[in-house]
């Protein structure tokens, strides 16, 4: 909702956004026509933090890997399909035991941000860390997880690490070469965020010095993709080798399945009843907010 969008009604009150990010709203024209925004933060927390792991594993443990393996593919440049590889199991760095000493690492502890983590912790993950300044103090305690200092000490130690920040000033643009360049060789990044937080030239550069084994993004810088693509995204649409396995894209579906397409209606009328009739401060997002 831009400025010029405000202007079309005069006696707004009040404006839910019918999910958790709010980067989209002019927030600034709607404060100033003293506007009340809100958002829907208790919603699809499941179906995230489920396509979080399910990404993970699905690279951990090799499956897209092998799955690209089994199948005929022309490669670009190829004049004849690839054969499928032989029936046997591909040694990969993207293949890893989570119980092996492995560190999950998640930037960002909110509500989504602790599904994944007591999911990662469920399925035998060594260890489980965070970085997160506005979490209170002993919130991790409570979960039996580890705080780092710095977002690149947890770049630094995490095999897997998953990205549940907003977007921000702070965030957008965060995740880049810099950052990448501190990971370990082999490392697994996953992004059901927002997709500005991520560069990508950062993320291809990762993939191809090696930082990177596997990358899984739900969410594009650019949505939707656009023509042309960013060369890492043409890359994967055009299935070229030294990307199988690698790169999982989902459209920005991590939120989705038929029970959180409900709650999404039956969460964004009730927060509006509250706010509006009822006079309460639900999910009621200040401009000082980030």
């Amino acid at each position: 909702m831009s400025k010029a969008d405000v202007a079309l009604f005069p006696n707004l009150k009040v404006v839910v956004r019918m999910g958790v990010g709010y980067d989209r709203l002019d927030r600034v024209a709607l404060h100033e026509r003293g506007v009340l925004v809100c958002n829907c933060p208790d919603y699809g927390t499941t179906e995230v933090a489920d396509h979080a792991i399910a990404l993970a594993l699905s690279l951990r443990r090799g499956i897209l890997l092998h799955h690209d393996a089994q199948r005929m593919i022309v490669y670009r440049g190829m004049a004849a399909p690839a054969p499928p590889a032989a029936w046997e199991h591909i040694w990969s760095p993207l293949i890893q035991r989570p119980s092996a000493s492995r560190t999950f690492a998640i930037l960002g502890l909110g509500r989504i941000g602790t599904a994944v983590a007591l999911r990662a912790k469920a399925l035998g993950w060594s260890t489980v860390v965070f970085y997160d300044p506005y979490t209170p103090a002993g919130y991790e305690r409570a979960l039996g997880i580890e705080r780092v200092r710095s977002t690149k000490e947890l770049f630094e130690r995490g095999d897997v690490v998953s990205l549940h920040t907003p977007l921000t000033k702070e965030t957008r643009g965060l995740v880049g070469k810099d950052l990448i360049s501190v990971m370990k060789d082999g490392s697994v990044l996953i992004n059901t965020a927002r997709g500005a937080i991520v560069n990508l030239d950062g993320v291809e550069w990762g993939l191809r010095a090696g930082k990177l084994a596997g990358v899984g993004l739900d969410t594009l810088p650019e949505e939707p993709i656009p023509d042309p693509p960013h060369p890492l995204i043409s890359a994967y649409q055009n299935g070229e080798e030294w990307l199988r396995g690698r790169l999982v894209v989902t459209p920005h579906s991590a939120f989705f399945s038929p029970e959180s397409w409900e709650d999404i209606r039956t969460l964004s009328y009730e927060t509006m009843r509250d706010v509006l009739l009822d006079g309460k401060r639900r999910n009621v997002i200040s401009i000082d907010d980030e």
